[in-house]
């Protein structure tokens, strides 16, 4: 039997999206974004509510119970609105369109994003989170749901509305369709000083990061820091690096007892944390941290890039190879209430009951469960006042393995071996906490951010890791990516694979093919690379605009066209797109990709000299359009030892690792494999020399001798 009109029932049931999902037992009539909503409030003349959030976000949570649960509250938005629920992570390009209008008329954003759009999808009314009832300055949401109704229901108040509303919708467009009239330039040969000179005028050098408020990641930043400070710049760059990645790793923002970073912190020193765990902040920070390693030497970053890689494979990765999208900021406290940290939060008692309990089993003699116990708290500084709520304590490392050493007569190496044990123990008797939801999505992007971090390990770290990264490439082509029409999709969830797929998960996704090339030496990765960027080009391209949109030209038609080019809580997909486009250029017969990254960077070169904080990527990519990649070209069947134990500690910017066999009879399969009838630059006429393995260093179209000893030829790099 028909369903005679589906919008008349929550139909968020049907969906795969946890979030979405989560409000399906609501009495609010929820839809999904879909041409069946969207009918219905044509159909019926409603004003549609749009309510934009995510599995992992506390407030949305919040609004949920306080007013979506509430008949009342319901029965309002029922009978005279289509309330429609969109989860961000699913669909980034709604959620950056009426974004942008909060931002502008607000001057903040965040979520829950709530708006009230016209039949037309033209939005009239935005904010994020409302109370059911007025408070501290912020309406209540039953009377605005009541004021709003009202005035629509009013021809004179409908029309000021309507009015709003085209104003509203021009104002997004010109926030993100905008392109400057006429031919740009790409960013001066300075770009990389300017962008990290200005992310050192805006550096906390007390607490490391930047804000004075909320600490969020900043990877971009960090990057053109460490790479503005190898190319010559001033040493403050390099200790902006070094202090924030000590703040980032030493407090809360990270998982001593687990591994794997928080979303952010929600104080300047970096020690109460918003506990959600996003597989993005996961798979930039552990990339971030392993060329931290490389940067300084320390091998601290090495070890917490190591420790949060573990904790995506035991926790964020699906039995066959993809990842899994976030882990929820709250869970069951012992009373079964849901609690933001509860999982990860700690008193005193509870560090001295875990040792006792699970130490004699994790190494921890048991005469020494109380000595094990105190120097963990004080390690991480557990104490009976806390520093979260209810006297609890989130950990920070508080103090140093010397300092607890001297303090209890003990070596250095006798410490680091009990509070190894203790934090197992610890760990263990977190394991029978009831866990945070997790949010099992597998989204293309996030994973191509998180299959880079993996290539980037099995460099920097150990070989192995390179199987995580090829394991998520399989599960991407066969679940995600149609080869015949070359397109991607961006969700999977138990089965079912919906949405195409945003720029961000082309760009990603090929990155992280790429560097799962230069990591393995295997063909395969490179071709779906070089696939992928075939789509970005005939997909995103504007020859006329020059520009990389966010959405598909194929894709469905919104009230704007957006682009991203600042960087957010992910890179930015325009700048990471260009910066790929560059190193693919160079194993392709045609100059079509850096036709694209170089449009890109001329339109929008005057957008990152006027504001090269927010866009680090586009500075990045600019920077390798102006000076030219590192090249290192293997020839070999296989890398030896030595050269991986080079390259794992060096720090190269610009990289680009371009294995090929060995001889050109060999290198012939490759060919076939990329559909190209000769050898492309980066490996024409690059054989092995003397029947060993050999490198080529080239930068700007110059290159080095052909060298049998790789550290002679970054050696080169220098000169």
């Amino acid at each position: 039997m028909t369903d005679p009109d589906p919008t008349a029932r929550n139909r968020l049931g049907e969906e795969e999206s946890p979030y979405l999902r989560q409000h399906a037992d609501n009495p609010v009539d929820w839809q999904p974004w879909d041409e069946a909503a969207l009918a219905a409030a044509e159909e019926q003349d409603k004003p549609i509510f749009l309510s934009i959030g995510y599995a992992a976000c506390h407030w949305c949570h919040v609004m949920e119970e306080e007013s979506f649960a509430d008949e009342g509250i319901a029965e309002l938005l029922n009978e005279h609105f289509v309330p429609i629920k969109v989860d961000r992570e699913e669909r980034p390009d709604i959620d950056s369109i009426y974004m942008s209008i909060c931002q502008q008329v607000s001057g903040r954003g965040g979520w829950p994003l709530n708006a009230w759009l016209t039949p037309d999808g033209d939005p009239f009314y935005v904010g994020t989170y409302f109370p059911p009832e007025p408070k501290r300055g912020t309406p209540g949401f039953r009377q605005l749901l009541e004021d709003i109704s009202e005035s629509w229901a009013d021809p004179d108040e409908r029309e000021e509305m309507e009015s709003r509303a085209r104003q509203w919708t021009e104002a997004i467009a010109d926030d993100l369709e905008d392109t400057p009239d006429g031919p740009g330039d790409a960013p001066g040969e300075d770009v990389l000083d300017a962008t990290a000179s200005a992310a050192l005028r805006g550096a906390d050098r007390e607490f490391g990061g930047w804000g004075k408020g909320q600490k969020f990641p900043q990877p971009g930043r960090l990057r053109v820091l460490m790479r503005a400070h190898r190319a010559g710049g001033r040493d403050a760059y390099r200790e902006v690096v070094a202090e924030t990645l000590d703040a980032m790793g030493d407090g809360g923002l990270y998982d001593h007892v687990g591994g794997g970073f928080h979303r952010y912190t929600t104080d300047r020193e970096w020690v109460v944390p918003h506990f959600e765990k996003m597989l993005y902040d996961n798979a930039e920070l552990a990339r971030l941290f392993l060329t931290g390693y490389q940067f300084t030497g320390r091998e601290r970053y090495r070890d917490t890039a190591r420790e949060t890689l573990e904790f995506v494979e035991r926790e964020l990765t699906h039995p066959d190879g993809g990842f899994y999208s976030t882990l929820d900021a709250e869970s069951e406290d012992e009373s079964g209430e849901r609690e933001e940290g509860a999982f990860y939060v700690w008193t005193p008692d509870g560090v001295d009951d875990a040792v006792a309990e699970y130490g004699p089993e994790h190494g921890v003699p048991g005469e020494q469960a109380d000595l094990a116990a105190e120097i963990f708290r004080e390690r991480y500084g557990v104490t009976a006042t806390g520093n979260f709520e209810d006297g609890q304590t989130v950990l920070t490392r508080s103090a140093s393995v010397e300092s607890l050493a001297d303090d209890y007569g003990l070596s250095a190496e006798d410490t680091e071996q009990l509070l190894g044990a203790a934090t197992a123990a610890v760990f263990a008797a977190r394991e029978e906490r009831p866990r945070p939801p997790r949010d099992e999505k597998v989204l293309a992007g996030w994973n191509g951010l998180m299959v880079s971090a993996f290539a980037e390990a099995a460099i920097v770290d150990d070989e192995s890791w390179a199987e995580s990264a090829v394991d998520a490439l399989g599960f991407a082509r066969e679940h995600l990516w149609d080869a015949d029409a070359g397109r991607l999709s961006r969700r999977f969830k138990d089965g079912a694979v919906d949405i195409q797929g945003y720029l961000e998960d082309y760009a990603f996704l090929a990155r992280g093919a790429f560097d799962t090339y230069g990591a393995t030496g295997e063909v395969e990765h490179l071709a779906f690379a070089l696939d992928l960027a075939r789509t970005i080009e005939a997909e995103f391209w504007d020859a006329e605009a020059e520009t990389l949109y966010f959405t598909p030209q194929s894709g469905e038609s919104l009230v704007a066209r957006p682009q991203e080019l600042a960087d957010q809580s992910t890179p930015s997909s325009a700048g990471v797109a260009a910066e790929l486009l560059l190193s693919l250029d160079g194993f392709v017969d045609h100059d079509r990709f850096e036709t694209v990254a170089a449009g890109v960077l001329a339109t929008h070169g005057g957008r990152v000299e006027s504001n090269p904080q927010q866009h680090p990527s586009l500075a990045l990519a600019a920077d390798t359009y102006r000076s030219g990649a590192h090249e290192l070209t293997f020839a070999a069947d296989s890398i030896p030892d030595d050269w991986r134990e080079r390259l794992a500690e060096t720090y190269v910017p610009r990289r680009l690792l371009a294995p090929r066999p060995a001889t050109d009879d060999a290198l012939a399969a490759w060919l076939d494999a990329l559909e190209l009838t000769a050898a492309p630059p980066v490996w024409a006429s690059r054989e092995a020399r003397d029947g060993e393995p050999t490198v080529y260093a080239c930068r700007s179209r110059t290159c080095s001798p052909p060298t049998h000893d790789l550290s002679e030829a970054l050696d080169w790099f220098e000169d």
